[in-house]
């Protein structure tokens, strides 16, 4: 898939009409993953757009092709850049690194002093944080702002979360810090360099939390159980084959 006809943008309010597209596209994307992100309506996203706090990808001829949207957390010390998102069509065509460029800028703008950060269970998305000079973290780095952890509520994996008292997950955290912080040069190869070991630590994670919770199911059926842990514990061990 070509990218030079692929436009990366601030999003603006003409572009609203495309938020319930990007909504449901988010919505199929965590569950063909068999992971979650913290669900968002459609006017949640045009109130982004609305603000000048998103990004957008377009065809030259108007086609939605990808998103991502800036959110604050702790009254504006940290910022993450979520819902990354790329259409079915156009993707493993470099177009969310692209995205991913943009919204890291236009954080960098709006938010100077703040620390950006994310979470994620992809290498490919490690490895475009890293580029941009993110490292990663431990849980501890992050905010602790309540509404900001409450949106792992839709997240397969929260009991997780919250069993390791929101010190780990199968997650890895990312954090850039503006005041102290490595050249992206050197993030970069430092996950060339250390790609391997991270994804034996996430394998690792899955394969040891799955354990946990296969011991808790077996547990929980021998004493009647609970119908929504067995659904979630089914839909981690979909993901996993465990």
């Amino acid at each position: 898939m070509e990218t030079t006809s692929i436009i990366v943008r601030v999003a603006t309010p003409d572009d609203i009409h495309f938020a319930s597209t990007i909504t449901d596209e988010m919505e199929s994307s965590a569950k063909a993953r068999g992971t979650g992100i913290a669900k968002r309506s459609p006017d949640y996203i045009a109130e982004k757009m609305r603000e000048g706090k998103a990004v957008i990808a377009l065809t030259d001829t108007g086609t939605w092709v990808g998103f991502c949207y800036i959110e604050t957390w702790s009254h504006g010390e940290y910022v993450a850049n979520s819902g990354l998102i790329v259409s079915p069509n156009f993707r493993k065509s470099g177009v969310a690194k692209r995205i991913k460029e943009c919204t890291f800028k236009l954080s960098r703008e709006k938010f100077p002093n703040a620390k950006l950060f994310g979470l994620t269970t992809g290498l490919a998305v490690m490895k475009i944080n890293s580029d941009l000079g993110y490292e990663p973290v431990t849980y501890s780095e992050l905010t602790q702002d309540e509404a900001f952890w409450a949106g792992c509520k839709s997240c397969v994996n929260f009991d997780i979360l919250t069993s390791k008292e929101r010190k780990n997950c199968l997650c890895t955290a990312m954090l850039y810090d503006p005041k102290d912080h490595y050249k992206p040069e050197e993030t970069a190869e430092d996950f060339k360099q250390h790609s391997k070991a991270y994804e034996r630590l996430l394998r690792f994670k899955q394969s040891r939390f799955l354990k946990v919770f296969k011991k808790k199911q077996a547990q929980e059926n021998a004493g009647g159980g609970d119908a929504g842990k067995k659904k979630m514990f089914a839909a981690l061990s979909s993901l996993f084959h465990f």
